[in-house]
């Protein structure tokens, strides 16, 4: 779950824990705003389709599926899905989209995941990932429910995004090492501190192979045609099909 990144405050140590991440405060205003939004609903949620393919009766683990927008779209295409988050706000939300025979679960993809070793054919960790300091453990876990061969789709902040609005604005890049920063976002009239930790890509292929995966993808696809038109000031200078937002993954198991 993410939004377009905004430019960076250095906010370490000084934020409230307690509100850091807080997205049942946000629950419903995030969800009504993923709806329609240009980099969720005409960007990222498309290429994640585009990458996962014919999906028609595979196995999906939904990690960090938020209120059910991806979920529902792959089991609309044959897909038999399961879907996690660490916000009960979020997942109350699934469970009126996706109905109360949906698989959803509480989980933090910082622990455990409640599923025995190759419960899935495919996950998807649609913009989860860049919320966690450690990626080890997690993509340990990832790895561990996937049968081998199986495929992990991960889309996350593009690496060069906050470097490049630091540099715009004067300062210094800092885009090698992991770096935390924390935006606040203000959504449905509640207010949350949330937190990111930055890193350079090769942290992330590194940690992708340490874990066992291989890459099979990396992708920086176009925007969906429709949103140039839905979107005009946004798009009033960018002349081509792309736009620096998000970046993409297809791996696979070994």
């Amino acid at each position: 779950m993410a939004r377009m990144p905004t430019m960076p405050e250095d906010h370490v140590g000084t934020a409230n824990p307690s509100r850091l991440n807080d997205y049942d405060r946000i629950a419903e205003g995030y969800a009504a705003e993923n709806e329609t939004s240009l980099p969720n609903a005409y960007y990222e949620r498309p290429a994640m389709l585009e990458l996962a393919g014919d999906v028609t009766g595979r196995r999906i683990l939904d990690a960090g599926c938020g209120s059910g927008p991806l979920f529902s779209a792959l089991r609309d295409r044959g897909a038999i899905v399961t879907g996690i988050d660490m916000s009960a706000g979020m997942l109350e939300l699934a469970r009126q989209r996706l109905g109360a025979d949906a698989d959803l679960r509480v989980a933090d993809l910082a622990g455990p995941l409640p599923f025995p070793d190759g419960s899935f054919d495919d996950v998807v960790a649609s913009l989860v990932l860049h919320y966690l300091e450690d990626w080890g453990p997690t993509l340990a876990e990832l790895r561990r429910v996937l049968r081998p061969g199986g495929r992990l789709l991960v889309s996350v902040d593009h690496p060069f995004v906050i470097p490049l609005m630091r540099a715009m604005a004067g300062g210094k890049p800092g885009y090698f090492g992991v770096r935390n920063r924390t935006e606040e976002w203000t959504m449905g009239g509640q207010t949350a501190q949330m937190s990111f930790w930055d890193r350079p890509l090769h942290v992330m292929t590194e940690a992708f192979t340490a874990a066992g995966f291989r890459i099979s993808v990396i992708s920086e696809p176009p925007f969906v045609p429709e949103a140039r038109e839905l979107f005009p000031d946004e798009f009033r200078e960018i002349t081509g099909t792309r736009f620096l937002s998000f970046l993409f993954f297809v791996l696979e198991a070994g």
